[in-house]
Order: C-alpha cells, then structure tokens, then sequence
C-alpha cells in the first residue's frame, strides 16, 4: 500500500474536517496509522484507553499492528520464538470515521498522522493536512492473510568472516568461517576444515554457534 504521511501535528479546523469526513459512517473501515518508530505498541495501549475515557468505543472497534512469526537464533544455536512488524512504524485502527473519532486518533501520543491524501492549504503558504483515506477491503484481506499464512522468518546475528562451530550434525564439533548467509532458507555456508582442505558446506542456522 501507498504510504503517505505528514508530520504535521496542527489540527485542522472543525469546519474542514466536516466537509472531508462524514459523521458516523455506517461501514467501520480500516485505516493506516503512521506512528513514531518503535511506538507501535505503546500507541496501541493508549488509543485503547483513550477510546474508554473518551467514550469513542461506538466509533473505534480494533487497533491491531500486523506482525508475522520470527524465529531469532541465538549465539548458542538454539531458536526462540519471536514476532516481527511486517509494517514497522504503522499501526491499523478499524473506525467510523467522524471528527471527533479522527481527532482521538491524531491526538495520540507518538501518532504522526494517517494515511491518506495530503490537502492543500486554502490560503497562504506551508502545508496542508491529510485527508484520511481507508484501506480497500482486498488490502486489508491481504495483510491479515499474510499474517496468518506467512513462514516463520528466521532471523540470525551470524555474518559473512565470522568464525562458527558446528554442534549437530555430521559435522558436529568442526569449526569453520562463514562464507554466505541465506536467511530466506534458514541456511548459511561455512569453509570448514575436512580432511585438510577447505570445503564449502551448506548447514542450518540451528546446527551452528558462533566462536567469540
């Protein structure tokens, strides 16, 4: 999807906001949230008290950040289960799109702005605001698709010249340099010393811990 955003946080006047959004859309739709990177969560856990406080929750349904599964090898080897953002600095808010609804969003600590299409200033210089735009209902199906069906990424701190040793495997208790990292397979080649010669071998990220 087409990520637009500004970093504006002046608010727009109430009588602009009337003539771009309609009060209490009968279909929630879902919208994109650009946030301060790293506040994805932090974003979620105050707009979903601000939506209790404000008494919004008739016009704010869901926050979710899409995230898909990750496995992180750790330096001795072994895998630990983990969730990577597919869209990091982004959060998704299911709403009935209203000024007051809009404003409790924007409003949100660390929240920069929608999605959406930028307007232009009426009068005078500088920018204008984003008019919200929602997300069409087969970019939401696919996002939520590709949370649900996506391969676990593995993820790996190791990196071409660093130095490794095997601990499973045929090669168990070989050490070697790594020579190529394919994270997309979970895999990495290694030199490892057989037989007196270099030999280039293909072994799991799993069957390998780096030397310090």
């Amino acid at each position: 999807m087409t990520f637009a955003s500004d970093d504006s946080h002046n608010t727009p006047q109430r009588s602009d906001m009337e003539e771009e959004t309609t009060k209490a859309s009968v279909t929630p739709r879902w919208y994109a949230v650009q946030v301060a990177s790293g506040c994805e969560k932090r974003v979620k856990a105050n707009l979903e008290q601000r939506i209790q406080t404000l008494d919004v929750a008739d016009r704010i349904f869901q926050i979710e950040i899409p995230q898909s599964a990750a496995v992180k090898i750790r330096k001795d080897g072994s895998r630990q289960q983990t969730d990577e953002k597919i869209f990091p600095g982004y959060v998704l808010v299911q709403m009935a799109m209203d000024d007051e609804s809009w404003q409790v969003v924007k409003n949100t600590p660390h929240v920069i702005n929608f999605v959406g299409a930028e307007q232009k200033r009426r009068y005078g210089r500088g920018r204008g605001h984003v008019k919200p735009v929602p997300l069409s209902h087969s970019e939401v199906e696919r996002i939520f698709r590709q949370r649900e069906e996506a391969e676990p990424v593995v993820k790996t701190h190791l990196a071409p010249g660093e130095k490794i040793e095997v601990v499973s495997g045929p090669f168990k208790e070989f050490d070697g340099e790594v020579i190529e990292v394919s994270p997309e397979r979970s895999k990495l080649k290694a030199l490892l010393s057989i037989f007196g010669r270099d030999t280039p071998v293909e072994l799991e990220f799993n069957q390998v811990r780096k030397l310090s």
